[in-house]
């Protein structure tokens, strides 16, 4: 079976680091785009960064840029989110997402355009 677990989630005080990882397990994503995503509770599902099959090509949502880098290690088939200078406006649950097809084009931002997701971990940054 299909499975993608997020780990590393926690509470930390603004301006700290919290670095999140994402592991797949019954099929290899090492063709895919990857990403990841946030809700926080009463708001939707929003785009936080995503990476390319190869990570040569990494997109972020811009109240993320600067603070976050998203990574992936192929041969472990896993994908991480390094996340700093946290803010609390950052407290979310975080997913992270697989693409399911060869992507030439701009990398994936919509949601609906992923086909597996995690089951989340919390993030929750205090002031």
């Amino acid at each position: 079976q299909v499975q993608l677990v997020e780990s590393g989630g926690g509470l930390v005080q603004a301006g700290g680091s919290l670095r999140l990882s994402c592991a797949a397990s019954g099929r290899s994503f090492s063709n895919y785009p990857m990403g990841w995503f946030r809700q926080a509770p009463g708001k939707e599902r929003d785009f936080v960064a995503a990476l390319s099959w190869n990570g040569g090509s990494t997109s972020y949502a811009d109240s993320v840029k600067g603070r976050f880098t998203v990574s992936r290690d192929n041969a472990k088939n896993t994908v991480d989110l390094q996340m700093n200078n946290l803010k609390p406006e950052d407290t979310a649950v975080y997913y992270c997402a697989a693409y399911t097809r060869i992507r030439l084009g701009p990398l994936p931002k919509s949601a609906n355009e992923y086909g597996y997701w995690g089951q989340g971990t919390q993030v929750t940054v205090s002031s």
